[in-house]
Formats: C-alpha cells, sequence, structure tokens
C-alpha cells in the first residue's frame, strides 16, 4: 500500500468511526433519554466547567515553560509567547490531522525563533518520552487501586482455589514467555517495543542528566496532575458525578486519555467511553453520557478559540519576520 493510501486511511478512518459512534450514541437514544441530557447540560453548574478550563490553561502553560528547558541546552533562548502559542497550534492540528501537532509546533518554532527543525522537533520527542513515563504511571495507579476489582474477577466466593491458583500459573507462564520473546525474538513487532522501552528508559537517563531537571520533573508532574484536575473538578458540575470514588477518577481519567488517542481529539470516543466508565461506578447512564459530552465539549472550544487565536496572533507578535 502506497504511503499517500495508508496516510489519507490513518488519517480518515479515526474521523469516521468517531462520527459511526456520535450517530450511533444517538440513534440509540429514546426521546426520555434525551431530554434527560439536556436537561443535565441546561443545569450543570459550569463555573466548575471554567475552573476545569483554567486547569488546562495552566497544563498548556507549563508544557511551553517546561519546553524551555529542552532548548536552552542547545543555545536557543525562545520568547515564552512564542513557546506558548506554537504548543496551543499543535493541539489545534492534532484535531484536525492526528500526530501531526508536534511537527507543526516543531515547524513554527522553526520559523519564528529560528532553532533548527530537526533540534525542536528532537526536543519534542524527548519530551513525549517523559508524558508517556508519566501515562504509564497513571495507569498503574489505576491498576493498582483497582486491584480489588480485579481480585474479585479472579476469586469468587464459590470458586476453586485450585482453579484460582491455576489461572494465576497459566498468567505467570504467559509473562515469562512474553518477557523471553521481546527480549531474544527478531521479530519486527518485538524488535520494535524492544526499541520503545529502551528508548523510554534511555529518556528518562537524558532528563535525569539535564541541568534543569528537577524544574523539568516538576513541570511534567504539574502537567500531568492538572489533566487529572480538569477531570476531577467536572463531576461537580452534576449532581449525580459529585461524590464519585477516586478510583472511579482515575480509571475515567486513562480511559478518557487513551480514547484522545484513537482519534482526532477523541472525537466520537471520549464522551462514549467516559460514560461507560461512569456506568461501572454506579452512575446512571444519563448523567454519565452527559458528563462526557460536557468534558469533551469543553476540552475541545477551548482548543478551538484558543488553538485559533493562537495562528492569528502569532505572526503578528512576530510581525518583523
Amino acid at each position: 500500500m502506497a504511503k499517500k493510501t495508508k496516510k489519507i486511511i490513518f488519517t480518515v478512518l479515526p474521523i469516521l468511526l468517531g462520527v459511526f459512534l456520535i450517530v450511533y450514541f444517538v440513534s440509540q437514544l429514546s426521546a426520555e433519554d434525551k431530554t434527560a441530557i439536556i436537561n443535565s447540560f441546561k443545569t450543570a453548574n459550569y463555573w466548575w466547567v471554567l475552573l476545569s478550563l483554567v486547569c488546562g490553561a495552566l497544563s498548556h502553560f507549563s508544557r511551553a515553560y517546561r519546553w524551555k528547558f529542552m532548548l536552552e541546552p542547545l543555545g536557543y533562548k525562545p520568547k515564552f509567547p512564542n513557546l506558548v502559542m506554537t504548543v496551543l497550534i499543535s493541539y489545534l492540528v492534532n484535531l484536525v490531522f492526528q500526530r501531526a501537532g508536534d511537527v507543526a509546533r516543531a515547524t513554527a518554532i522553526s520559523k519564528y525563533e529560528e532553532i533548527p527543525f530537526e533540534k525542536s522537533l528532537g526536543t519534542i520527542v524527548a519530551e513525549r518520552i517523559a508524558d508517556v513515563i508519566m501515562l504509564l504511571s497513571i495507569i498503574a495507579i489505576a491498576f493498582f487501586l483497582q486491584a480489588d476489582l480485579i481480585k474479585s474477577l479472579l476469586i469468587k466466593e464459590d470458586s476453586n482455589p485450585m482453579q484460582t491458583i491455576f489461572i494465576l500459573l497459566i498468567l505467570g507462564i504467559v509473562a515469562v514467555v512474553g518477557f523471553y520473546f521481546l527480549k531474544k525474538s527478531k521479530n519486527a513487532f518485538a524488535i520494535k517495543v524492544r526499541n520503545f522501552i529502551s528508548g523510554l528508559i534511555e529518556g528518562a537517563k537524558s532528563i535525569l542528566k539535564m541541568k534543569n531537571k528537577w524544574a523539568f520533573i516538576f513541570h511534567t508532574v504539574f502537567i500531568w496532575v492538572m489533566y487529572v484536575m480538569m477531570f476531577y473538578v467536572v463531576t461537580f458540575a452534576l449532581p449525580e458525578t459529585t461524590n464519585l470514588p477516586f478510583e472511579a477518577i482515575i480509571v475515567g481519567f486513562v480511559v478518557g486519555g487513551i480514547s484522545m488517542a484513537l482519534t482526532n481529539g477523541g472525537l466520537g470516543y471520549y464522551p462514549f467511553f467516559v460514560a461507560k466508565v461512569l456506568v461501572l461506578y454506579g452512575i446512571a447512564e444519563n448523567p454519565a453520557n452527559a458528563f462526557g459530552w460536557i468534558m469533551w465539549t469543553a476540552q475541545t472550544l477551548m482548543i478551538l478559540v484558543f488553538g485559533g487565536l493562537s495562528f492569528l496572533f502569532l505572526p503578528m507578535y512576530n510581525k518583523e519576520k
């Protein structure tokens, strides 16, 4: 398959799937369901949604400031407004062309700060390694918080203890064989996984050797704390989601974050999957759906507005160039 054809497929297909999920979701709603969801939107406390957007804005500012720690050792001192606007532009581009935001960000900062494209892109890749480590850490926390749930699935009151031991033994054997396969295999997929893990380890080591490593680590943690807070504070916007347990918030955040990677900006996916998580924690389906749509709409509007303004003001701010 030609590269151009594959690129078109991987760009268009996620959008079509997202649109399909939206159409499917609406088609499954009764008139009463639609009324209930609309009422949830009308009665939601949007001050909490606004606070969520403030957390999102702080994460974007922190991401821009963190980027400075990667560029300064290379001999560049870009203006902070340029860093902020190029970061916002990257989010906006990702809504249209998945995974193209980082290229747009590197291109824009190269144009207005005269930083070579390959160097700026290299710093962004290094940043992404730190972000992947944080995401994996949050996923691990989610699994840890759900240990009792996993245990209840494996060990039921009426189950045979030997059956549970057998299941755990099989899982252990699969894990050992999988580790050996990844370590020794010459399979293309196994090599990619090995290289990915090696890249994470090398990236983590390079961060620890950085001059401003503690400032970089602080901003990395702060960015992801703000991401979680964006999700958490919106739970207070609806009475039905106000008392969600912490594990539900973490699991919902993780599922929402993964759904963002499935299609452009989580179109269709984000509200659908987040609602499914909330239902598992006892939230009625209609307010769960309303929460997912409020959360996704707020995030998307913020990116559209501030990303669009950045596209407009970036050349004006750098008019001498």
